[in-house]
């Protein structure tokens, strides 16, 4: 940082001085001087700064970025994150081509043509085979871009394939909650947001039996590494934003508008650790929009692990409805002796919870529910 000011203040003393030795010719020309003399000078000096200015800004540019390489996220743990940074750095690299080209040419021709006594310019109204080249070329490359981000956008949206593993993440402020469709069925239960309370911050419907199994984590997410999934998004409150940035993936939660996102994680955390050299590295899921005071706080783990680490994982989590077992009073009658496993062992309510659940569910249990 030192070095940078050290720079920038040399630079700044050299305008400086610059700036006074120009008021001082102007003033000698106001005296009297010779004005042709003075207009010579004047842009020769200025078609010198201009050759300057640009060498000395390339070389800043490229500076920087070799600099800031050192931040950059490592290579995406993705297929489609690796196929978008592909078309990002593909769109960079074009766009930073045209522009090196056409303010070399500005700036170069600000020196070579400068103001010359005897020189005159040549009067050049029109170039048709000129103007189609600076239009043709353009235009392909831009129809290039635009058919191929079109094409990757259509498959990283397309359905997602049958053997998806299903999650679901809702966010609220200001945390996220991970629902898992539980080891029985697999199969994520349906849910109504009528149902929400604190013992369901999910609004899981057991009028489904397919969520007796569901369980629910708030601080981490765990998936199997080379198997797709599909994250199924929605917010309880305002908008927030599902951000993976090691696996390029972004999606907004949307009050009242579930949303998803499909992508197959290819390298497992403890590759990643290995990969950049940090035993302490983990993915993260990240909220990308300001959604109020506590938005710095909506943060949870990521972990990436093989099918079998994955599975046993799951086996050792406790279903929601058995570790709050005052839900149980949202249970058909029909369904409870298939829910009356995930009961046993559990805590039994208090008379007064059970009295309360009952009361506020006896209109939600039939309620409608959101597949």
């Amino acid at each position: 940082m030192i070095y940078i000011v050290a720079i920038l203040s040399v630079i700044f003393l050299g305008l400086a001085a610059l700036v006074v030795s120009r008021i001082a010719a102007v003033v000698k020309n106001a005296n009297g001087a010779n004005d042709s003399e003075f207009s010579v000078t004047s842009n020769r000096i200025n078609g010198v700064l201009f050759l300057v200015f640009f060498i000395v800004g390339l070389i800043g540019a490229v500076w920087s970025f070799m600099y800031a390489r050192q931040f950059f996220l490592p290579e995406a743990s993705s297929p489609h994150g690796r196929r978008t940074d592909f078309l990002f750095w593909l769109s960079m690299g074009i766009i930073t081509f045209a522009f090196v080209v056409t303010n070399a040419l500005l700036f170069i021709f600000a020196w070579k043509y400068q103001h010359k006594e005897g020189r005159r310019a040549a009067y050049y109204p029109e170039n048709h085979k000129l103007e189609l080249i600076w239009t043709v070329i353009p235009a392909v490359i831009m129809a290039v871009l635009v058919f191929t981000g079109w094409r990757a956008w259509r498959d990283i949206m397309a359905e997602a394939p049958e053997n998806s593993q299903v999650f679901e993440i809702v966010g609220k402020q200001f945390n996220w909650i991970v629902r898992y469709p539980g080891v029985d069925n697999n199969k994520l239960g349906a849910y109504n947001y009528k149902l929400i309370d604190n013992a369901n911050d999910t609004g899981i419907d057991y009028t489904d039996e397919a969520s007796f199994d569901d369980f629910t984590s708030t601080t981490e997410l765990h998936i199997p590494v080379n198997k797709p999934i599909l994250l199924k998004i929605r917010a309880r409150d305002v908008l927030h934003s599902v951000f993976i940035p090691h696996m390029r993936v972004k999606m907004d939660a949307v009050p009242g508008m579930p949303t998803r996102f499909a992508f197959t994680a290819d390298k497992t955390t403890d590759e990643m650790r290995n990969i950049t050299g940090n035993p302490n590295f983990g993915y993260e899921i990240a909220c990308t929009e300001v959604c109020g005071r506590g938005h710095f706080s909506m943060r949870i783990r990521l972990i990436v692990e093989d099918e079998a680490t994955w599975q046993a994982w799951c086996k050792e989590q406790k279903p929601l409805l058995s570790a709050s077992p005052e839900l149980a009073s949202r249970i058909p009658a029909n369904l409870k002796a298939k829910a009356a496993k995930y009961l046993e062992g559990a805590a039994a309510p208090s008379d007064s919870t059970t009295a309360s659940v009952q009361q506020g569910g006896a209109n939600v249990v039939s309620a409608a529910t959101i597949r």
